[in-house]
């Protein structure tokens, strides 16, 4: 299995969120564990993570074990771009119909038949013949009978259904205020189906999911998923190299770990890179800082132009925070004098600016840059650390 597969994998760091297989997947037994367990016996998983660490992959990876490809079918979709109850109509019903695809016009008929307000999209095709679903969101007039028709059809499947929701959250901000009403209902009366709902907003996921007020109140095991163990990681990618007959130090995968605490897709990005630049064995930390500057310097461009955008204020807040990395306290007055700042009142009015535009985060009381390239970058260019 492992020659069949690598044959076609030019790079074992995948960093495209696509999953290959369990080869290229690094460590998460227990959480892989955790979900599995959860969908043997009967109960939906609420998975949150900050971007980028994971979550995805976590996902196909529990999809794609044996007792659950086997014995259950699964639909995944994602809402970070959606704005609305109509959209995820659209995506989930594509989504369904692209997961049956081989069984041809049997299952689009089959769907048509019970997803009858979804009956436009099912045309004929001029050149072909044949029948094929050709949805637009114009065509969805009536989304909350379409979410309705949608989960009958799941329930009269006759293998076991598990539907995953990324990014769950936005249905927060859709128009329809009974959205999340409407697919507790539905959810609470089907009897076959399994959800896996994940988001990266861990302060409105808590919030949809841990508060009495909300539909979804204690109705999933909660999930966090955090940094995958060093050693682990360390272990992997030494492997990964050891297959091409190259070694990796434990202190040249620490530099790149440490760097980005440990935050999956960039340690992934700079160890996609070192191997696919650095041929020479062993690898040295020479190496790694090299890679380091060659992946930042890639962006440079972009990141120029994102940090001249800025307001002062923020430009200088942005800099406070890369040099601290994660930073707490901002508005006090030791942060304040140690980064020259101005007043309290202007560093919350610029982190109320950039938190919602989604350039900082928070991870429990602590600021950081959400990208960590960028935050590399400012580091590099503003301030005396490298």
């Amino acid at each position: 299995m492992w020659k069949t597969v690598r044959k076609m994998i030019a790079n074992p760091f995948i960093i495209t969120g696509e999953y290959i297989s369990k080869d290229y997947f690094c460590d998460r037994d227990f959480e892989t564990g955790v979900i599995t367990s959860n969908i043997l016996n009967g109960r939906n998983t609420v998975l949150i993570s900050p971007r980028r660490m994971g979550k995805t992959g976590l996902i196909s990876h529990v999809l794609n074990q044996d007792e659950i490809k086997n014995n259950y079918r699964s639909f995944t979709i994602d809402l970070y771009s959606t704005s609305s109850l109509a959209e995820m109509v659209m995506m989930l019903s594509k989504e369904i119909i692209q997961k049956n695809k081989s069984k041809g016009e049997k299952t689009l008929t089959s769907f048509i038949q019970v997803v009858k307000s979804l009956r436009p999209g099912a045309k004929i095709d001029p050149v072909s013949g044949e029948l094929k679903f050709d949805l637009s969101l114009g065509e969805i007039t009536q989304p909350s009978n379409s979410i309705e028709e949608i989960f009958d059809y799941l329930e009269q499947q006759e293998q076991p259904c598990i539907v995953a929701i990324d990014e769950f959250q936005q249905i927060a901000d859709y128009p329809e205020k009974n959205a999340l009403a409407l697919l507790r209902t539905h959810i609470q009366k089907i009897k076959n189906t399994w959800f896996i709902f994940s988001g990266s907003n861990r302060r409105m996921m808590e919030k949809l999911f841990n508060s009495p007020s909300e539909p979804f109140y204690q109705s999933c095991c909660p999930l966090y998923l955090g940094v995958i163990d060093k050693e682990e990681y360390y272990n992997f990618a030494s492997k990964h190299f050891a297959n091409d007959g190259r070694t990796i130090s434990k202190e040249c995968f620490d530099l790149i770990y440490n760097t980005f605490e440990g935050h999956t897709w960039y340690v992934q990005r700079i160890l996609n890179e070192l191997y696919a630049q650095i041929k020479s064995s062993p690898i040295t930390t020479d190496d790694v800082v090299y890679v380091l500057d060659y992946v930042t310097r890639l962006s440079a461009r972009g990141f120029e132009e994102q940090f001249h955008s800025f307001s002062y204020n923020q430009k200088q807040l942005l800099i406070a925070i890369a040099k601290e990395g994660k930073a707490n306290g901002i508005t006090s007055m030791s942060f304040i004098k140690r980064h020259s700042l101005k007043s309290p009142s202007t560093v919350q009015s610029a982190a109320k600016a950039l938190y919602d535009n989604e350039v900082i985060t928070k991870e429990d009381d602590a600021y950081l840059i959400y990208n960590r390239l960028f935050a590399l970058w400012i580091r590099k260019k503003y301030t005396t650390q490298q």
